[in-house]
């Protein structure tokens, strides 16, 4: 088959990620399981805004915020971000308190390759709460060589 650019262009963006290997969902679930020292995690009530497609990924812009009341008893203690198939998977840890007034960072980060995205917050009554997005990267970045 000839993959010219509009045949590329018209493929789902799912047909483009490349499929992790296992060694990739392994170094993710460690990763996380470290976080998180072994609690389950929940979906929701964490919101990761990238976009979708990414054309470079030496730089490129995401946010976190978390639905939380920011109280004393009810609150944000950090958010962690996590990925598929960059050297490390590790990204970042942000911490909040209740004087931080809302759970919300923002940053850039390198992406290797088109991979998945996992943000996990942590709330102040030990539950893990989080969301997986999955990211195209047509220029990677951070290659191991």
């Amino acid at each position: 088959m000839n993959l010219t650019r509009r045949v590329l262009l018209s493929a789902p963006a799912a047909l483009l990620l490349p499929t992790p290997t296992r060694a990739d969902q392994q170094r993710l679930a460690a990763a996380l399981q470290e976080f998180t020292g072994g609690a389950a995690l929940r979906e929701g009530r964490v919101r990761i805004e990238i976009s979708p497609l990414v054309e470079n990924g030496n730089a490129v812009p995401i946010s976190v915020s978390v639905e939380a009341p920011m109280t004393a008893a009810d609150h944000v203690r950090r958010i962690g971000v996590f990925n598929e198939r960059n050297p490390q998977p590790h990204v970042i840890t942000a911490q909040f308190s209740p004087r931080s007034g809302r759970a919300y960072v923002a940053t850039h980060i390198r992406l290797a390759t088109s991979q998945a995205l996992v943000a996990v917050a942590e709330m102040s009554d030990g539950s893990f709460w989080s969301q997986r997005v999955e990211v195209v990267v047509t220029l990677a970045a951070c290659i191991e060589g």
